[in-house]
């Protein structure tokens, strides 16, 4: 099967799965980009992050995920056909960094959960080492927040066991970043990227 296609078919019942059971609710749908390139962040609460983010969006969309994920038998087999891209987390890693950045300069759009692991207690967290790097080098493309709520009381991380509970998701305007933001070099200038990514998550509303 044509792997486009395939990806539809999985949006698309990833879609009516949270549709029908977890009563979800967007905010902001209206500011989704849906054409040209994007990089998305959300924070990150469940495994169920991913496809409830990439539901929204009618048209393909990319993910960045970290490597052992795909050292799972199952995983390692479906991951290439969700248009998965795996990044290490516990050192550089060049190759994929500049795989996400040809990804997105292609047209692109890619979803990344700057916390790198789901919340431990359902609450954001700082964003890790390396995503104020990758924006720096995409200073022209789109950088959307996307704030998550009730995913966590449905699937938290220490658990395997499914509760069908309301899910809200918050869109945001693109976070606008300053050309000395950009440039900046070092350590404390990429956490500074970060953290305003996460205050822009944190600061979108969960009621209309």
């Amino acid at each position: 099967m044509d792997r486009s296609l395939l990806y539809l078919i999985v949006r698309g019942t990833a879609s009516c799965f949270f549709n029908s059971f977890f009563n979800l609710k967007v905010l902001g749908r209206e500011k989704l980009i849906e054409e040209g390139p994007c990089i998305i962040v959300a924070n990150h609460q469940s495994f169920l992050d991913p496809p409830l983010v990439g539901s929204l969006y009618s048209n393909e969309v990319f993910f960045l995920a970290r490597k052992t994920l795909f050292d799972a038998p199952v995983l390692k087999q479906v991951l290439p056909y969700c248009n998965t891209i795996g990044i290490d987390q516990t050192r550089p890693d060049p190759a994929s960094i500049i795989q996400v950045l040809r990804t997105v300069k292609s047209g692109k759009r890619i979803i990344i959960f700057p916390e790198g692991s789901r919340s431990p207690d359902g609450e954001i967290h700082d964003a890790m080492p390396g995503i104020g790097l990758i924006l720096s080098k995409l200073a022209t493309v789109p950088v959307q927040p996307v704030r998550i709520e009730g995913a966590y009381d449905c699937l938290p991380i220490h658990s395997s066991k499914l509760k069908f509970r309301p899910i809200t998701l918050s869109v945001g305007d693109p976070i606008q970043f300053t050309p000395e933001e950009l440039k900046a070099k070092g350590r404390d200038a990429q956490r500074a990227i970060g953290q305003k990514i996460m205050d822009a998550i944190r600061a979108l509303p969960l009621e209309p």
